[in-house]
């Protein structure tokens, strides 16, 4: 996929992660329009702010009937509760999927048929290391994540013959808001976008952007036993 010429939406661009890969998006020549709760806290120059809640069916359809020349659909936007799985409010562990799953396979159902009728293009869904491996701090973003990219996977072969190709970034702690508390290393979420907008424009499934997402998935041929050592 040529970057150059192609228009995007890039869900969650008004912070943190979205606002760097629609700005790398426009350095490349894209037109992007860029989708917050609030557009006018979008503020990157370049961009069409558009108003778009993902998991609000309303606020979805309207922003595909006004981005209507999209061949690009970014899956960025998302949240981190911290809520425990055993203990926490099941109610922002339902917000959980109901923003990284249903809000999620909602853009791409309106937005797969705008991306064929425009002759085929890319859906990027913006997953974690956390799909592959999870912690309790994170139980709920973990459990989220991972039936994303059991959805990225189902709808990859499903949306193929439609000359739609769907791919998932995978990639651990970066440097913005939502690790903020973080204390760990960090990578820098500019550096990120370009690793993933590298690999939209090589027609990469798969977009694995650092280190540790590497070793995890590496790991993952070894079952529980290497991917939590820790257990008894």
């Amino acid at each position: 996929m040529k970057i150059a010429g192609s228009t995007a939406l890039v869900t969650g661009a008004n912070r943190g992660f979205g606002r760097h890969l629609a700005a790398e998006l426009v350095a490349r020549g894209a037109t992007v329009y860029a989708g917050a709760r609030n557009p006018d806290t979008v503020d990157l120059p370049g961009v069409t702010p558009v108003r778009l809640d993902i998991t609000d069916p309303a606020s979805v359809a309207a922003a595909a009937t006004l981005a209507g020349d999209v061949n690009l659909l970014v899956n960025n936007a998302g949240i981190d509760s911290r809520a425990d799985l055993l203990e926490g409010d099941l109610d922002l562990i339902r917000l959980e999927l109901e923003t990284h799953y249903l809000g999620n396979l909602s853009m791409i159902r309106s937005f797969a048929p705008v991306i064929a009728g425009n002759g085929g293009g890319t859906i990027l869904n913006v997953l974690s290391v956390l799909s592959w491996v999870n912690f309790p701090l994170h139980g709920a973003y973990g459990a989220a994540k991972s039936a994303e990219w059991a959805m990225t996977n189902a709808l990859r072969l499903q949306l193929a013959e439609r000359g739609v190709r769907v791919a998932g970034l995978h990639v651990g702690y970066m440097d913005t808001d939502m690790a903020a508390t973080v204390t760990g290393p960090k990578s820098d979420p500019a550096a990120i976008a370009r690793i993933g907008v590298d690999g939209i424009e090589a027609d990469a499934y798969e977009i694995v952007t650092d280190d540790v997402s590497r070793r995890v998935q590496a790991g993952l041929a070894g079952g529980v036993a290497a991917l939590y050592p820790q257990l008894p």
